[in-house]
């Protein structure tokens, strides 16, 4: 991944992914895009309508992306379980992005498990980023102690 570019990229991906909360799963697709950039572990943004009706909610916060644009933040729920803050999307994607309109990546480590292609997803290391690592990406990744200036 170090070899991901910058300003990120944009790719769709054909894997099945699956994300699960609350014992529940809520999200199950093979239509999501994967966000490449350097020093992280790929992001995937999947339609909306991959997601269960009811499990994306307006949560409050946004933050902004120099190469995306202002995101907003969503509550997931499953299984009586409600996740604060744990998805995002961006509502109007700066130019060059604008496939990420209507799509939502998720925070992995805030559920109890996502896939790809049936294999389970470690979170990238922090609380900021949302990168997906599986054994077909090598760290190291920013987002751990001692990484903050890379």
């Amino acid at each position: 991944m170090w070899d991901y570019p910058r300003p990120p990229r944009v790719e769709p991906g054909s894997e099945r992914i699956r994300i699960f909360l609350g014992g529940e799963l809520i999200a199950d697709t093979t239509d999501s895009l994967r966000v490449l950039e350097t020093s992280h572990p790929p992001v995937y943004y999947l339609p909306r309508r991959a997601f269960k009706p009811g499990a994306l909610e307006p949560s409050q916060g946004n933050s902004f992306c120099e190469f995306k644009g202002a995101a907003r933040y969503l509550t997931v729920r499953g299984g009586g379980v409600a996740a604060e803050r744990a998805a995002w999307f961006y509502p109007v994607p700066a130019a060059g992005f604008e496939a990420l309109a209507d799509r939502v990546a998720v925070y992995p480590g805030r559920m109890d498990r996502c896939e790809v292609d049936g294999e389970q997803v470690l979170p990238q290391p922090g609380n900021f980023y949302g990168g997906w690592i599986t054994s077909r990406v090598v760290g190291p990744f920013k987002g751990g102690p001692g990484t903050t200036g890379w």
